[in-house]
């Protein structure tokens, strides 16, 4: 259970029978790499504790303020897993992201008609099909007074599914493709609905067409999030005898409803995967939850036979046994980075590609 910070810091002085119980400076490396954490914390709103005092695991309340001024209390795992999905500033603090988005605010239904049941038509239908009568609130209660049974009678065609919880009015499900592929929670609407796996539909656009652990282009990659990988990437182009124009890898297991992964840059002779990682303009990439996601993302590569290669710049601490420091795009980079892949499949074979 959290407890205030005063009195967090009165049980640890009393465990560790000292004054100080963790001594300044003792948790930095953990910290600098959340830059937003660090700036949004503040010792005189804390008991006069640092946050370089504070260990990240620490279950405790802690006062932060963002750059609006807004005050709010949170612990430290709430707050190094806060930005989620979100890729904006605002992320960092609650009432901020709620300001960002706010919350609908649903309207009355103006005067447009009704059904036999009562229930107002939607005007949004009748423009698009004035013949539509059918309702939209009646077929729904239907499908929530349907016992289990008549739920996986329902199910779309050639998936297998299970009832897995049921609260009030609302029923989720869990299942899985003919693939096989891991299941995961769908409203009775979409399963209705005869949607697809995801997973199938994307990878029929292109990863089904090579084989595990083959690099090539994918129409999925995203564009590079900034400058600084296209220039590392034509440095090392101009240092490496080889193709570095494919954008994707064949993994055996789906990441993020995919089964394709998409370094910065790969290097498909060496069957390298090269990472240019920074935290990004507002503090956001490559840690918390997405950290996780980046390690995952190597364990799918090792297990295909590549080998990742990431460049941690700033404060982001090494997550892998040959990521290296990084910095400006410059020829001392791309010496560390060589250096690096000599280390991985060996100096000679690395220097037969050299230009």
């Amino acid at each position: 259970m959290p407890e205030s910070v005063e009195q967090w810091w009165a049980r640890r002085q009393w465990s560790k029978g000292a004054s100080v119980p963790y001594p300044i400076g003792r948790y930095r490396t953990d910290w600098e790499r959340y830059p937003v954490l660090v700036r949004q914390y503040h010792p005189d709103l804390n008991h006069g504790i640092t946050l370089t005092q504070v260990p990240p695991a620490a279950d405790v309340y802690l006062v932060w303020e963002c750059d609006s001024g807004h005050r709010f209390v949170a612990t430290p795992e709430e707050q190094r897993s806060r930005p989620g999905g979100t890729r904006r500033r605002s992320a960092w603090c609650p009432r901020c992201a709620e300001e960002a988005a706010p919350r609908p605010v649903r309207t009355p239904v103006p005067e447009a008609g009704v059904h036999v049941c009562g229930h107002a038509r939607d005007p949004r239908r009748i423009e698009a099909d004035p013949d539509d009568d059918r309702c939209y609130l009646c077929r729904r209660l239907d499908r929530e007074s349907l016992t289990r049974e008549q739920l996986v009678t329902l199910a779309a065609p050639g998936s297998r599914v299970a009832v897995s919880a049921e609260n009030g009015t609302t029923a989720t499900h869990s299942w899985q493709c003919d693939a096989g592929h891991p299941s995961y929670r769908a409203s009775i609407e979409r399963i209705l609905g005869g949607r697809r796996c995801p997973i199938c539909r994307h990878a029929r656009a292109g990863a089904d067409t090579v084989a595990v652990g083959e690099a090539f282009v994918s129409r999925w990659a995203p564009v590079p999030a900034s400058a600084a990988e296209p220039a590392l990437k034509q440095r090392l182009a101009d240092r490496l005898d080889m193709d570095l124009g494919m954008n994707a890898v064949r993994v055996a297991k789906p990441l993020h409803s995919h089964l394709e992964v998409w370094p910065d840059i790969l290097l498909p002779e060496l069957k390298v995967a090269i990472e240019y990682d920074t935290t990004g303009r507002h503090g956001l990439e490559h840690v918390g939850p997405r950290e996780e996601s980046d390690r995952r993302k190597d364990r799918l590569l090792r297990a295909v036979g590549w080998e990742v290669l990431r460049v941690r710049c700033g404060k982001l601490q090494p997550i892998g046994p040959y990521d290296v420091p990084g910095g400006s795009v410059g020829d001392a980079l791309v010496e560390r980075i060589l250096s690096r892949l000599g280390e991985i499949r060996g100096d000679l074979f690395v220097a037969a590609y050299l230009r």
